[in-house]
């Protein structure tokens, strides 16, 4: 009966153990680095027995003890049974909030042009868009949904495919000033090329490099030119006449259709080894906005395919 005294306390432990930080599962917690070490201290005194190793020479981190480790598991997953059971009790609200997670260059350029849809169909129902490119925790974060781009599996996460897409070079109707210009793999080769580092060093991610070699251009020079940590502010370089970009067929599809944008070398086909997927945990996928969501997404995709 003592343990739902404990509940913040065990929230404190829990979070302090994944960071290995007091500091920064304060943060997250929203508190001060001192409550959370009080409240962990509150936890060791009730359970008589030490959560953390202390005194460790060299350690800048905190280092849990054998036996806490061995019960983060379930307690992590108490947590997110809480988390589900209150929102179950919340599915009949006829308002909410729901909270997504995408990047933020798959925000600008694919979902906010859409998203009046969703809010037509549900107009009860508030998002609250949060984007980052750092993987979130959806549990630690009360994330409801999110679009990830990559392989399809994340720890924790069931992951359902949402779109494909094609990789190619795009620029500018100012820099294709006749129709043959710019049409073959070889008129590349002494441009301005705009490189997509939101993804660098992730395995699969498309670059110029794998590009060229699968247009049969292996060995083409493609250090040079400028470098951009955001899809779609490489599409907007592009836009204004920076350069060639490699365009993810997703982030240009509605650039190309206004005519901002010109699809060049069409014959080479190069498909990404990487997917949009919706993301979500396990358990939640039955409630309603949630649900609506998920569909509407899956919805979207297919009108754009």
């Amino acid at each position: 009966m003592a343990a739902p005294v404990h509940l913040n306390a065990l929230r404190a432990f829990e979070a302090s153990a994944r960071h290995q930080s007091f500091s920064t599962a304060a943060e997250e917690l929203n508190v001060t680095p001192a409550a959370v070490g009080q409240l962990v201290r509150t936890l060791e005194q009730w359970l008589g027995t030490p959560l953390f190793h202390r005194g460790l020479s060299g350690k800048a981190r905190l280092v849990a003890t054998e036996a806490a480790e061995r019960a983060l598991p379930d307690i992590r997953a108490g947590f997110e049974r809480l988390a589900l059971g209150v929102e179950r009790m919340k599915e009949n609200s006829p308002s909410g909030v729901l909270t997504v997670t995408v990047s933020p260059a798959f925000a600008a350029k694919w979902l906010l042009p859409r998203i009046e849809h969703f809010h037509r169909a549900w107009p009860d129902t508030d998002v609250r868009l949060d984007t980052q490119l750092k993987v979130m925790d959806f549990l630690a974060q009360r994330i409801d949904i999110g679009v990830r781009y990559g392989a399809g599996h994340w720890s924790g996460l069931v992951a359902e495919k949402l779109m494909d897409e094609d990789v190619y070079p795009v620029c500018s109707p100012r820099l294709k000033t006749t129709p043959s210009c710019l049409m073959t793999v070889e008129d590349l080769a002494n441009q301005t090329l705009i490189h997509d580092l939101s993804m660098d060093g992730h395995a699969g991610f498309p670059t110029w490099a794998s590009w060229l070699e699968a247009a049969g251009m292996n060995g083409t020079p493609t250090k040079r030119g400028m470098k951009i940590n955001n899809s779609a502010a490489v599409l907007q370089a592009a836009i204004d006449g920076q350069g060639i970009a490699l365009a993810r067929s997703v982030m240009a599809r509605d650039d190309l259709a206004a005519g901002r944008l010109i699809r060049l070398c069409p014959h080479i086909q190069f498909v990404s080894p990487l997917a949009y997927y919706v993301v979500y945990r396990s358990g939640c996928g039955s409630l309603p906005r949630l649900k609506a969501f998920r569909e509407w997404l899956l919805d979207e995709a297919a009108l754009s395919a």
